[in-house]
């Protein structure tokens, strides 16, 4: 699943290119006109398909946000503003092509689900191979009640006192440390990878419950968080599944992984061990992870 680091790169990939363009046209796939007529929410949530041409035809795309891993875009025609939100899901990408076959990953190209003409003649074209993903068109955030629950960014100070204020409340006391700095309402963005690279950088062993954590583990855990995230970033992400980027590119952040999909840990030789927590593959050395 694209995580913060993933999703960053897709927003600066895509504003060079859409921002300021006027979205012209708005074509769905088959899947997705085929699960609306079955009154399922495949890709366009919780608006008709008609409705969401409606209200994005004619519209200019003025700015694009990252917030944790979501992407919001701005859109604008005369005095109304809407906002379409996306999340990538487990396998969703975005393109800016001149046409289909210009997407280069055979997979991709196959499985588009909707495409945004803009009228400089490109496509935004957004694909989905596990059709996991949404897209979303708001008038307001304040409709999708969910993305208002986020953490702030991890990158701000507010977020480091967010993340402290957590440790009060008594269901994350309970908890693993690494199914809590999953949750993002503790930490905005830090998905499995990042957060098993976390927890073996501050040298935690992701089963220690919250509550046990020192003061100096908390922040210390958070720092590392910080870390691997703008590692990530400056790596283009980790491609070890779907992910690339908007312009078909891999990112090189797998190449720096120290446990994540690991065999033997770099540091102390010992085998990584592999469990699930919190419902997630969770990945960590035994030696090095009191």
């Amino acid at each position: 699943m694209p995580e913060l680091p993933e999703v960053e790169h897709v927003k600066r990939g895509l504003e060079p290119i859409v921002l300021n363009q006027r979205i012209s046209d708005v074509e769905f796939s088959d899947k997705v006109i085929s699960g609306k007529s079955q009154n399922k929410e495949t890709i366009i949530k919780g608006i008709s398909l008609e409705d969401f041409k409606i209200n994005s035809i004619d519209y200019r795309i003025t700015s694009i946000e990252r917030r944790s891993k979501y992407l919001f875009f701005y859109l604008q025609k005369d005095n109304d503003e809407r906002i379409l939100i996306s999340h990538l899901g487990m396998s969703g990408a975005f393109f800016v092509v001149q046409t289909l076959d210009d997407i280069a990953i055979y997979n991709y190209k196959k499985h588009w689900q909707v495409i945004f003409h803009l009228e400089n003649g490109l496509k935004l074209v957004y694909s989905d191979i596990r059709r996991f993903g949404e897209i979303r068109n708001v008038s307001d955030l304040s409709v999708y009640p969910s993305v208002l629950e986020i953490a702030p960014e991890p990158f701000t100070d507010e977020g480091l006192v967010h993340y402290l204020k957590q440790f009060d409340i008594k269901k994350y006391q309970e908890m693993p440390i690494k199914q809590m700095i999953l949750d993002h309402k503790v930490i905005a963005g830090c998905g499995n990878i990042y957060a098993c690279e976390a927890l073996f950088d501050a040298s935690i062993n992701p089963h220690t419950k919250s509550k046990h954590l020192t003061s100096k583990a908390r922040e210390q855990l958070y720092e590392s968080v910080i870390k691997v995230l703008n590692m990530g970033i400056e790596n283009g992400g980790t491609s070890v599944s779907d992910y690339v980027h908007a312009d078909g590119q891999r990112g090189s952040m797998q190449d720096h992984l120290k446990v994540y999909q690991q065999d033997q840990c770099s540091v102390c030789g010992s085998a990584i061990k592999r469990e699930t927590i919190g419902g997630r593959n969770t990945h960590y050395c035994p030696n090095c992870q009191h």
